[in-house]
Order: C-alpha cells, then sequence, then structure tokens
C-alpha cells in the first residue's frame, strides 16, 4: 500500500501518476480496513522506490495498474501477484481492467478498482 509517513512519502511519485488527491492513501488504507479495495505499491526492492500501484476490487475481482513511465513489467509482475492472490485467497476470478495501462477516468466506485473514494 502506497505510504505518507515520516519514513516514506509515496504522494509525489503518485502524483507524477495523475493521483493529485491528497487522501489517497488515507482512503487506501481504509479500503484495506474495510474490505472494499485493496492497493498494492509496487516498489524497487533495494530503494523502496514506488513504481507502479496495483488495486483490486474484491466486490467485482477487477485488478487494475499503473505505473511510472519504463516501469511496464512491474505492473504487470504485480498484477499477475494480486491476480493469484484473488484467485487463491479470496476465490475470485480475476478480471484485467487497465492492467499495465494508464489511469482510469472512471469515476464511478466500484466500478473501477484503481480509484479510491
Amino acid at each position: 500500500m502506497p505510504r505518507a509517513d515520516d519514513r516514506v512519502d509515496d504522494r509525489p511519485t503518485l502524483a507524477d501518476l495523475g493521483e493529485t488527491d491528497p487522501d489517497y492513501v488515507a482512503k487506501a488504507a481504509s479500503g484495506w480496513a474495510d474490505d472494499s479495495r485493496y492497493l498494492w505499491a509496487v516498489c524497487e526492492p533495494t530503494t523502496g522506490e514506488l513504481l507502479a500501484v496495483v488495486a483490486l476490487n474484491p466486490a467485482s475481482g477487477e485488478i487494475f495498474s499503473r505505473h511510472r513511465p519504463g516501469y511496464d513489467q512491474a505492473a504487470v509482475t504485480g498484477t499477475q501477484a494480486v491476480s493469484r492472490f484473488a484467485a487463491g485467497a479470496l476465490g475470485l476470478t480475476p478480471v484485467m481492467t487497465g492492467v499495465g495501462g494508464a489511469v482510469s477516468p472512471d469515476e464511478n466506485p466500484g466500478q473501477t478498482a484503481d480509484r479510491q473514494r
């Protein structure tokens, strides 16, 4: 999950991905807490630099990712891991939407896994 704390702040990178909601990280935590949306930060292992985000809507099984330029493989690898989690841990049939692509313009929560409300 993206972070914004005293050790790591992913908000500048999220802004580069088009996410400008200042409450995005807090809403991501809320999504985990109420099981409405799961969001993973795909990071460079040695530096912790955010490369991509992958979201899963547990109600629909939709998986959506977005990535920084040049890091499409990080998004694909993260999406594959989330797909295995969705199937194995949650018993869902994953539906890939916008995998490795651009930000979804859909503002309707529950219709896309990438926009947190």
